[in-house]
């Protein structure tokens, strides 16, 4: 007769994975807040729709309120805005470019790098803005529904 001393204990003890698991988790959830990229803009507020997902990168010139240029999150001189541009576009199917800008640029450095964009041989020129909040509305105006 066999004795229950020599059965094989067939149990696999899942505590210290389960434990792992939790602190990964709470690590995650405190330092995945801190991983937002980007420039820091105060964009302008305007009303218009969302734009649909697209499956490509898109491509975002920023100029922050210090009027520095960026290319997505690349920092790049106005002077050489448009070789960038025509240097990245050229293995890219899509011609489009967003355009953010802080409120407090002047208009004039605004103007200057759409001119810089659009000399790149961009076709389309999006602009960014943010949506206008319908419950800073003026009392005797009405929102749009």
């Amino acid at each position: 007769m066999r004795s229950n001393t020599d059965d094989l204990m067939s149990d696999i003890n899942v505590t210290p994975f389960v434990d792992v698991m939790l602190v990964l988790l709470i690590i995650f959830m405190v330092t995945a807040p801190m991983m937002v990229q980007g420039v820091d803009v105060s964009l302008p507020e305007a009303t218009s729709k969302a734009l649909p997902p697209s499956e490509e990168e898109q491509l975002v010139i920023t100029i922050n309120k210090d009027n520095q240029v960026y290319i997505n999150d690349f920092q790049v001189r106005p002077d050489i805005l448009r070789e960038k541009l025509i240097k990245i576009l050229d293995g890219r199917e899509s011609r489009a470019v967003y355009f953010r800008a802080d409120r407090d640029i002047s208009w004039g450095m605004g103007v200057h790098i759409m001119s810089e964009i659009k000399g790149a041989g961009i076709e389309k020129l999006g602009i960014v803005t943010e949506p206008v909040d319908r419950k800073e509305k003026e009392p005797g105006q009405k929102a749009k529904s």
